[in-house]
């Protein structure tokens, strides 16, 4: 991956304002990319041309991209809706309109596709009820049912195979990462809680079930998907594959849970009998949180602009083991690790020094 190589690409990155567009961006930059970062309300940044568009209104993307130089697509969005089958209509919409607004004179070389691991365990309301056996494998197949995962996968191979470009999908596990605003955010979101804990006194005490608190797991830093994102991209045994990312470790959480409560100063407990979800708990969180960005002068006083307690309750509650094979990925050569705690540390530093929460 030379840079001469890399300034020769222009990615389009869709959804750049959330956890893994902000990673990939600043990552193909660094890297000598041309790189578009296209949201409804993108952010200025270093090597980025922000692009302004509303994925839900076809026009709106296609004056947009008027006149652009694209090569390669990296799609990390999705807008959550009321159930599944309208998450599959506005989520496959969303793509639909993209491809549709393209101008006509790219020559797009390739397509990349960010999903995770509901792929393995099946949509929102019925999340975990059926599941593939673990580890999870690429190859597993698709559950019954609805997901919109698979009909997103879909129109990306679709399209691809219609403009003679490659194709990859990418399956997270729970990116942790740096992103406001963000409805699947657990790093960011147990930042916050911490920061509660420490102002009142009160235990860390782990909100999932004791099955999570118990069984090896893993997790994804948005670094390197962003790494595994570029990868596949410009190697091409990888094209026109599915696979899994994940940090390259195991963990359980009542191993990781002290080290957390220790970085904030905390005294850290394990799941309570009945188990005590974040959602339930946090109904004076809001007006607590205002009071400690007062305090210490934080960017945001708005609570529900940084977590997603339900998000993490999700994550945390399930009762069934969630690991991720990697194995396709490393015979093609991928090798990068990252270790799981210092994802974490290294976001919370993050949080601390653009005033997230207090240092």
């Amino acid at each position: 991956m030379t840079s001469q190589s890399n300034s020769a690409r222009t990615a389009l990155v869709v959804g750049a304002t959330g956890i893994t567009g902000l990673s990939l961006t600043s990552h193909l930059a660094r890297n000598q990319w041309q790189v578009l970062g296209l949201a409804r309300k993108p952010q200025a940044s270093a090597g980025v041309t922000p692009i302004a568009a509303d994925l839900q209104n076809p026009d709106s993307v296609r004056a947009a991209l008027k006149d652009q130089k694209i090569t390669d697509i990296f799609l990390n969005v999705w807008s959550r809706q009321a159930n599944e089958a309208e998450n599959v209509r506005v989520n496959g919409d969303m793509l639909r309109n993209l491809f549709w607004a393209l101008p006509a004179n790219i020559e797009l070389q390739h397509i990349a596709l960010v999903t995770g691991t509901k792929q393995y365990l099946g949509p929102f309301e019925s999340y975990g009820q059926t599941s593939a056996e673990t580890p999870f494998r690429e190859d597993t197949p698709r559950l019954p049912g609805l997901n919109f995962y698979y009909t997103q996968e879909d129109i990306v191979v679709e399209e691809a195979a219609k403009r003679n470009a490659t194709w990859n999908v990418h399956r997270p596990h729970t990116v942790i990462g740096y992103a406001r605003g963000n409805a699947m955010n657990m790093g960011t979101t147990l930042a916050v809680y911490a920061t509660l804990c420490r102002k009142t006194g009160e235990p860390f005490i782990f909100p999932g079930s004791h099955l999570q608190w118990n069984a090896i797991t893993d997790v994804t830093d948005a670094r390197i998907l962003a790494q595994h994102l570029e990868w596949a991209a410009l190697t091409p045994a990888a094209h026109n594959e599915a696979f899994n990312i994940v940090n390259g470790d195991t963990f359980r959480w009542r191993w990781l849970w002290p080290q957390i409560a220790a970085y904030f100063g905390i005294e850290p407990q394990g799941p309570p009998e009945a188990i005590a979800p974040l959602d339930d708990r946090m109904e004076k969180a809001a007006g607590l949180w205002k009071a400690i960005a007062a305090k210490h002068n934080l960017a945001e006083d708005n609570i529900d602009k940084l977590v997603s307690w339900w998000h993490t309750d999700g994550d945390l509650g399930r009762q069934l083991e969630c690991v991720n094979d990697m194995t396709k990925s490393r015979l093609l050569g991928f090798t990068a690790l990252q270790p799981t705690p210092q994802s974490f540390f290294d976001l919370f530093d993050e949080l601390k020094k653009d005033r997230t929460i207090p240092a």
